[in-house]
């Protein structure tokens, strides 16, 4: 598909004053959302990940019967949304979360530089789906976008998109850190959800910036802008950095004022976070301040 001229049909953020704008306008608001039912929902929207060097199988399945336990251990806490893991350990995560409601994400497509051949990319997607994952989160190649190759970009996407199958959540994460202007965050947010993402995703946490709240703003504003056109609701899911409490309610805030509380629900709303978040977030509910994971 010829996917820049579709870019052309969506006007870029204005200007950084409109997005710190947005970003002033949450943090001055936050207050409304410091509460017990707030900490609750973020945690249950948490992609709860193990993305580590050190991995094992042993490792992961400690993780994960951990994050299975945790509605047991603390009555009226939700589940995570899903457990997040390598390919490797998919159906490792897979056994861990049966009986549960907690799905399982695959990080895939050459995590987390996706600097490999577009084969092995389709392949490592379509055997971490064969193997259970119910969730992809690929990475957009950052050296395309911003060199302007949306073509090739957002085409290789979509193959990857179908390889995943319409049945399978397909998250785009756009290495928002990496991207210079709130133009090429809206660039690369528009391209991925042209090219089928069911969420876009802020940062694969492995680069020296994560999610940054201006970038959130840019990409709430690409999202609101393909609902007006489409009337379709495509998710967010903010990673990278993400360790408080205050930093979960800020995006929580945010993605209210800019997208409404419709998009305040798992299925459109993520944080991608590992055990400081997780454990912040169980402290602020139940008063238990022993890091749990």
């Amino acid at each position: 598909m010829e996917y820049s001229g579709l870019l052309q049909q969506y006007a870029p953020v204005a200007s950084e004053e409109f997005v710190a704008s947005a970003v002033a306008k949450a943090a001055a608001g936050m207050d409304r959302n410091r509460n017990g039912e707030v900490y609750k929902f973020c945690f249950g929207a948490l992609d709860l990940t193990t993305l580590s060097g050190s991995d094992s199988v042993r490792s992961v399945t400690e993780f994960v019967g951990k994050a299975s336990a945790v509605s047991s251990r603390y009555p009226g806490m939700p589940d995570v949304a899903t457990v997040c893991v390598y390919p490797a350990f998919v159906d490792v995560a897979g056994l861990g979360v049966e009986g549960t409601n907690i799905g399982v994400t695959s990080v895939a497509g050459g995590f987390p530089a996706a600097q490999t051949y577009l084969e092995v990319k389709m392949l490592e997607v379509a055997m971490a789906v064969e193997n259970g994952a119910d969730e992809i989160d690929v990475v957009m190649n950052g050296g395309e976008m911003m060199e302007g190759d949306f073509d090739r970009l957002a085409n290789d996407l979509e193959l990857l998109r179908r390889e995943a199958g319409n049945e399978v959540a397909f998250k785009v994460i756009i290495e928002s850190g990496m991207l210079r202007t709130p133009e090429e965050v809206y660039r690369a947010s528009v391209l991925a959800i042209l090219s089928g993402a069911d969420f876009v995703k802020t940062s694969t946490g492995k680069t020296a910036c994560g999610a940054t709240p201006a970038a959130a703003a840019v990409i709430c504003s690409a999202i609101k802008d393909y609902y007006l056109r489409t009337g379709t609701r495509v998710g967010i899911k903010l990673a990278g950095g993400i360790r408080t409490v205050e930093d979960a309610v800020l995006y929580y805030t945010l993605v209210e004022d800019m997208l409404g509380r419709e998009w305040l629900i798992p299925s459109l709303f993520r944080i991608g976070a590992s055990a400081p978040l997780a454990n912040a977030l169980l402290a602020a509910v139940t008063g238990d301040a022993q890091p749990y994971f």
